[in-house]
């Protein structure tokens, strides 16, 4: 028998396809596939908060493992091998350019993805999704550089980068916003963390198999053949996060909890017209600890490679060391915002970002101490504003719009906060000096101050 969630049938729409209404919602779509997916699955128990943890960890680690692999390869690898007859700042630069290229991709698959999961539902969108990503990612394996090919190598590697941005507007699922509403009411912050738990992992494995690959290889069979294995194993990290992720979101129970939750996607346009202001102020509350991010991982291994003498990979080790900061830090993070609540943290988060961002020219160009306790202390205060910054005005949103303008305010937070920090931040630098990293950190600062400023401001003047 066909799966039917809860409300009226409205009758087929194509062979295959059952079409099911519920008073007040939008449409909801199950294909054959995803039907008899639940029908395997079902064991018919209920979902915990623990196995929507455990899948939204996994997912946020494997699109981090993409992420940060191709962030490393953008600081390491493309400059020397699609613009090796510039300057190398200047090739750093064209790579960052590149770099920037996925996050102006992710609104456009997150809407392109939002009308595929309402035709055919959100395990088709996931796997597809998926499946470009990893896909995407290890095709850039594959590409010659331009020494062979000329600037079809460049056209090449920007193709992949969209693409890597459409696939990443794909991934989002609706578990983290899930999870929030899933969870005790006295663990609400704690629960938030652990979405957030993915990225530290993703670039601790990312930069564990960089280091090994340069610390094992010369540089000429690094930038021959060695950088490509970690493109390769990508494709594999996503296909196992698939099949876990999976699991979980195309069980009939999960449905039914989405349902109950209204997580379903709603139309953008109607998404901003009713709830434009909240996705607007919801993309400026992260972006001290975005604007933190980049400059923690991808910036200064650049900055490394072209400006000192230290070796990439002694200086990946460290990162790896700020990883596993920022990984307890996140969890640290929600302890005290279960204690202290989630605004207040990112409040407190931000301004002690803005006294770093004093700090950061100085102790970048310190040397190698120097640079050490930027990445140690960087990381660590990533950590705590980072674990509570995703999602953190999603009660804001009404019902209806809540999976779609999650989806909108995380987009736009990426792009205004991070996706073009290596390029500014490198173009100031090379301009001004490192100064430019203090300042690029406390605007961040200040634009989450007065975010969370408005925000209140608006929670105070709303009736009742």
């Amino acid at each position: 028998m066909p799966f039917r969630t809860p409300g009226r049938a409205t009758g087929r729409r194509n062979e295959g396809e059952v079409i099911t209404e519920t008073k007040g919602r939008a449409p909801l779509h199950s294909s054959v596939l995803e039907r008899d997916a639940r029908d395997i699955n079902a064991d018919h128990h209920a979902v915990a908060s623990s196995e929507i943890a455990l899948g939204v960890i996994i997912g946020r680690m494997s699109e981090s493992f993409d992420f940060f692999v191709y962030a490393i390869g953008s600081a390491l690898v493309f400059p020397s091998l699609f613009f090796p007859h510039i300057d190398p700042v200047r090739a750093t630069l064209y790579s960052f350019a590149i770099f920037a290229l996925a996050f102006i991709a992710r609104p456009i698959g997150s809407a392109i993805f939002i009308w595929v999961d309402t035709t055919y539902g959100r395990g088709t969108k996931l796997t597809i999704a998926l499946f470009l990503l990893g896909g995407s990612t290890a095709a850039i394996a594959f590409l010659p550089g331009y020494d062979t090919i000329g600037v079809y190598a460049v056209l090449l590697l920007a193709a992949f980068r969209i693409a890597q941005g459409l696939a990443l507007g794909g991934a989002w699922d609706g578990l983290a916003s899930l999870l929030s509403l899933n969870a005790p009411d006295r663990k609400r912050g704690w629960y938030a963390a652990m979405p957030q738990l993915g990225a530290p992992l993703g670039f601790l494995l990312a930069a564990a198999l960089f280091a090994f690959l340069l610390g094992t290889l010369s540089g000429e069979d690094f930038l021959d053949f060695g950088w490509r294995y970690p493109f390769f194993v990508a494709f594999a990290v996503n296909v196992v996060a698939l099949f876990a992720r999976l699991r979980l979101v195309v069980t009939r129970e999960f449905s039914d909890m989405l349902e109950k939750h209204e997580l379903l996607p709603a139309p953008i346009p109607e998404t901003l017209r009713t709830n434009g202001r909240t996705v607007l102020i919801g993309a400026f509350v992260p972006l001290a600890s975005f604007a933190l991010f980049h400059l923690v991982t991808v910036f200064p291994l650049a900055w490394i490679a072209l400006f000192t003498d230290r070796s990439p990979a002694d200086f990946l080790s460290v990162q790896m060391m700020g990883a596993g900061i920022c990984i307890v830090a996140v969890m640290l993070s929600g302890a005290i915002a279960d204690r202290i609540g989630r605004r207040k943290l990112l409040g407190i988060g931000a301004v002690l970002i803005a006294v770093f961002s004093f700090a950061a020219p100085f102790l970048l160009g310190g040397g190698r101490g120097g640079e050490t306790v930027f990445v140690l202390i960087g990381f660590g205060l990533l950590g705590l504003s980072f674990g509570q910054a995703s999602g953190a005005l999603a009660s804001n949103f009404t019902t209806r719009h809540r999976y779609t303008g999650a989806a909108l305010t995380s987009d736009l937070a990426w792009l205004l906060g991070a996706g073009f920090a290596p390029l500014v931040v490198l173009v100031l630098s090379d301009w001004l000096g490192l100064a430019a990293v203090g300042g690029y950190l406390l605007s961040g600062a200040v634009c989450t101050l007065l975010a969370l400023t408005v925000n209140r401001a608006l929670d105070d003047s709303a009736p009742g």
